[in-house]
Parts: structure tokens; sequence; C-alpha cells
């Protein structure tokens, strides 16, 4: 019997292992889930819970709700992987054998990497919302605290969900102004990019947004170190942010199972074929998810757009045809901007965010690059899509590759076409 062997249980292992159990036979193939951790977390809602909107039941789930039957899942940890041989050596010694191995270890979270961060202020005055640890830790500074300068601040790319401190900024805007506190609270948001996100236009929009919403924004601003002592962030060309409560985006890298390994790049990510979705340099591994260095971002909507092209892809290598299909690095991103409404993008490689409808051109419901109510409903509804449908690989409403349709071209004179 053959084996496919998938490393991490997570959004993009447990797609996967669901698409592939339902295509292959389960007397030719078995299909492994290699994972230390039994709880799945929805990651998107960690977001929500420092403003009491989420609790931490909305977004914890035992793993073992969603692995499909016939797929075996075992709780331990990767040591290493030994690609040259096709295995896997486990922490607890013993070695598993594999004929594909689907890497999906997703990003883990550095905060030591960043001198001072986890100092005595730590979980104190500093926190992050990228861990169930640290969205809890903030819901209870926020309950209680009176006003000052609130730091949010992105020291290093890549990290997940490259929209969520923007979103966190501005729900903690009108938390304060809900609160009645707004008028003493400083709202500053730090980035090391030269603007509010990574693609022109749509960093034009939400630049104007942070605008109307009177918060602070310091570009360019490369982290270098935290100052518990002065309660400053400080940039490698010495300047500074003051701040009493600092949430940061810790340093994000590959699993240590692929530093171990040997696979990764300089941060820990497999360098992996960006349409074909399998390594540069092993025929049998795939990557999916936030493991792979792909040059879009690190969202989950991205493992669940991949997914369909790497299980296109690696049936037909079972089969002995060609890997014809090819990932285009679609990702699509709805943005809490408070107040009930939210913003949505939707991009690829080579298109960044355009206006237009979606998914349907000239209807949508959703509307790209606009702040409405029905893209808040969309991020609403799609903790239950997650849950329901995506994880267990069905289908969605949405193709995997992006298309055009209903989306409004914006050339060189900002003008629509």
């Amino acid at each position: 019997m053959k084996r496919i062997l998938i490393l991490g249980g997570g959004t993009a292992g447990t797609i996967m292992a669901n698409k592939l159990r339902k295509a292959l036979s389960s007397d030719e193939w078995k299909i492994t889930i290699l994972d230390k951790d039994r709880t799945h977390y929805y990651q998107p809602g960690f977001l929500f819970i420092p403003f009491g909107i989420y609790k931490p039941d909305d977004v914890i789930k035992s793993k073992s709700q969603f692995i499909p039957a016939g797929v075996e899942m075992i709780y331990d940890e990767a040591e290493k992987v030994n690609p040259d041989d096709n295995s896997v050596l486990m922490k607890n010694g013993q070695t598993l054998n594999y004929d594909y191995l689907i890497v999906a270890t997703g990003t883990e979270l550095r905060p030591e990497e960043t001198p001072g961060l986890k100092g005595e202020l730590y979980y104190k005055d500093i926190f992050d919302f990228y861990s169930i640890e640290g969205a809890m830790a903030l819901n209870k500074k926020l309950r209680t605290w009176e006003g000052g300068k609130l730091v949010v601040a992105i020291p290093e790319l890549p990290y997940k969900c490259p929209v969520a401190p923007l979103e966190f900024v501005f729900l903690a805007e009108a938390y304060f102004t809900e609160k009645g506190i707004r008028d003493k609270v400083d709202l500053t948001y730090v980035t090391l990019m030269s603007g509010a996100f990574t693609r022109p236009i749509a960093s034009k929009m939400l630049g104007e947004l942070l605008e109307e919403k009177n918060i602070n924004v310091v570009t360019d601003f490369y982290t270098e170190r935290v100052d518990d002592e002065k309660k400053q962030l400080v940039s490698y060309d010495e300047r500074t942010v003051d701040f009493d409560i600092l949430t940061i985006v810790p340093v994000n890298k590959g699993s240590k199972i692929i530093e171990n390994s040997k696979m990764g790049d300089d941060m820990g990510f497999v360098p992996t074929d960006k349409h074909t979705l399998k390594s540069e340099k092993w025929d049998n591994i795939f990557v999916l998810g936030d493991a792979a260095n792909l040059p879009t971002s690190k969202a989950g909507s991205v493992a669940h757009f991949a997914s369909d092209i790497l299980f296109e892809n690696l049936i037909n290598d079972i089969e002995g045809r060609p890997m014809t299909a090819k990932f285009d690095g679609h990702a699509n991103c709805y943005i809490e901007t408070g107040y009930g409404k939210g913003a949505l993008i939707d991009f690829n490689y080579d298109t960044e965010p355009l206006p237009g409808t979606f998914p349907l051109p000239g209807i949508g419901p959703f509307g790209l690059l606009k702040n409405t109510k029905i893209n808040h409903y969309g991020k609403v509804m799609f903790r239950w899509m997650y849950w329901h449908i995506l994880l267990k690989g069905k289908e969605l409403p949405v193709e995997p590759l992006m298309t055009m349709a209903g989306k409004k071209v914006i050339n060189s004179e900002n003008t629509q076409q």
C-alpha cells in the first residue's frame, strides 16, 4: 500500500486530507496526518477576541471533528524530514515513510526574534492577537484600560493574514468610540511598508480610511527592538514610537521541522514552484498554505484556492499525467473596518486589488475596495463556512483562479476603464 503523509493538520492539511480521501481508494492509498496538537483554531477569529466580539469557544474545536473516516491521524511531533529517503523522523524515535509528502506546517510565531519583546511587559502592556493566549490577555487588558497610547506594529515580512493589523486598529477605533473614551486614546499604526498595504490601489483606499478615523500612521519603520523601560518601539535608524499598550505582530517563520530538515529559505519557508505547488527540489513533495514561499499572502483563502490546484496536480502525477494545473496566487480577504462595515480585496500574483463586484460581475453582492455592511456580513458568515464547508474539502462558490469579471481596471492616471 502506498502512503501520502501530510505534515500539519491545520487549515491546509485538513482540506487536503478530505479531498484526497474522497478521490483515492483506501485499498491502495493510506493517508496520514502528523500533527502534535489536538486543537484546531479558527485563526481569523483571534482578531475579535480582544474586543469581546468572539469568545474562545467560537474559535476552538477538536481537530478530530474534521478528519474524515479512513485517514490516520497521528498526534505526535516530527523532528525532521529526510526527503532523500522519503521518511519523517518523529521525536519519539519512530520513522514514517511516504510515497508523497504534503508539507502543510504553516508558520510559527517567534516573538523572541525581536529584542526586548518578551520582557517584563509581555502580556502585561505588550501583546499579540495572533495567538489565543495573546488575544485573551489583550481582552483582559482592554476591559479596564482607561486610555493612552495604543500602538499596532508590524516589524517583519511576511506574516499571516496581512490585513489583520489594519482590521485590529479599525476595530480598536470603533471599540473605544463605543466605550466613550476615543478622545482619550491615541491610535498609531506602525509599519515597515511605505503605506497601509503592499499593493498601491488597496493601500490608497485603506490609507484614506486610517486618515478618516484619525489613526496615526508611521511608515518605513524597521523595528530593531522594544525598550521596556522607556515603553518605546525603536527602529534601526533610532526613531522611536512611545506606547502605553503595544500590540505587535510577532515575527513569523516557517516551522522548526523545516529548519531542522534544511528544506527552507532564510525564513524557514519551503521553496515551492508557485504554479504547480511542488517543491523546487523534490519531485514527490508538495507544499500548501503558509509553509510555502509563494509571492502571495499567507492567508487561509490562499490555502483554500491552492488546494484545488495541488489536488489536481497530485492526482495527475499519481496517474502518470503531466501536472497541467497552475496556481495564480489568488487571494481574497475581507477587511473589518468597524461599526458593522467591511471592505473586500481580491488579487493574485500579477493583478493587484481592483474595484468592482464579487463574486458575480455587476451583481456582487460584495463590493471590492468598498466599505459596506454586506462585506462585514461576508466576514461574519465565513466562520460558519470555514467550519462546515471549507475544512471538509467541499466546494465553495468561488473559483480557485482569480477572474477579472466584475473588476474595473485602473490605469496609470487612476481612471477606471
